[in-house]
């Protein structure tokens, strides 16, 4: 996995519609835009503790995330249960959703040809950091 720092760049603002986009049909109302919407700042709030890294395999599938994906990883948030992490375990960064019950943890993939992982006090294990956006190209 590789990682990258986020940059503001100025100006970086694009055009947002005044209201969300329709997946049925669309809304004569909405031909014009109103307000603009900064990118970076709505990706990365905490710049200091937020990383970008490109997705490498296809343990994540199922939940649409493939590779390639760019991920929006932010160190300073809590992991809590169920949240998609990259974590650093036994010496390899991993993307997984982590189950904490009952005392343990589990890092779980979404795709049937990966086991889920059960960390042990034996593991060299720590959360490095919390997915809270996935970037992906869906067109040329």
């Amino acid at each position: 996995m590789a990682f990258f720092r986020p940059e503001r760049a100025e100006g970086a603002e694009a055009p947002l519609a005044q209201s969300g986009v329709h997946a049925g049909f669309p809304s004569p109302s909405d031909d014009f835009i109103e307000r603009r919407l900064d990118l970076g700042r709505a990706l990365v709030p905490h710049p200091e503790a937020t990383f970008f890294a490109r997705v490498e395999g296809d343990s994540m599938k199922d939940e649409c995330i493939e590779d390639g994906d760019l991920l929006v990883v932010d160190k300073s948030v809590e992991a809590a249960d169920g949240d998609l992490t990259v974590s650093y375990l036994d010496g390899e960064f991993t993307l997984k959703r982590i189950r904490l019950s009952e005392g343990k943890i589990r890092l779980v993939p979404a795709n049937p040809r990966y086991e889920m992982i059960e960390v042990t006090p034996e593991n060299d294990f720590s959360v490095w950091g919390v997915v809270t956006f996935v970037v992906k190209k869906i067109g040329r």
